[in-house]
């Protein structure tokens, strides 16, 4: 099983209508805003992208459960703002079955202390961690997951 993170700090990813939006503060949202933030940057995905992607279960936490920072040597919850658990396609085969769905988690506190320091939209550095966790699901390189979230308009 393989896991992959996603750790601050945002590195630029191009231009979209993500990074102009004006910033409007209020409240922070909530786990479920942000899980609905995720899922329309999930619809944004491009075929044959987002069919295979809608497999992946998405979770919105507050942050990484204490197992899961200490198996990444991770002293600093703030730093983990994405992570995603399973088997890449590219790593599968045939003879496979019976397993656990792979999952791609978000976590909320990161991802928002992030989005304070920084110059992205919400909207734009939630895109940006959903599609870096969902290439691996992929077994995307770095550049490749970039293309993907210009594909996807992040």
């Amino acid at each position: 099983m393989q896991r992959s993170a996603r750790n601050n700090p945002l590195g630029d990813s191009g231009g979209s209508g993500y990074r102009q939006a004006m910033r409007s503060f209020g409240p922070p949202p909530t786990l479920a805003e942000m899980e609905e933030l995720a899922r329309t940057a999930l619809g944004r995905l491009p075929e044959p992208f987002a069919a295979t992607a809608r497999e992946v279960v998405l979770r919105v936490e507050e942050f990484a459960e204490e197992e899961v920072l200490r198996e990444m040597e991770n002293d600093n919850p703030y730093e983990l703002t994405g992570l995603y658990v399973g088997h890449p396609l590219t790593e599968r085969s045939v003879g496979q079955s019976g397993r656990m769905p792979d999952q791609v988690f978000l976590y909320r506190s990161p991802i928002l202390l992030e989005w304070t320091e920084g110059e992205d939209s919400l909207e734009h550095l939630v895109a940006h961690v959903l599609i870096h966790e969902i290439g691996h699901h992929f077994g995307l390189s770095d550049e490749d997951m970039h293309a993907l979230e210009e594909a996807a308009g992040a």
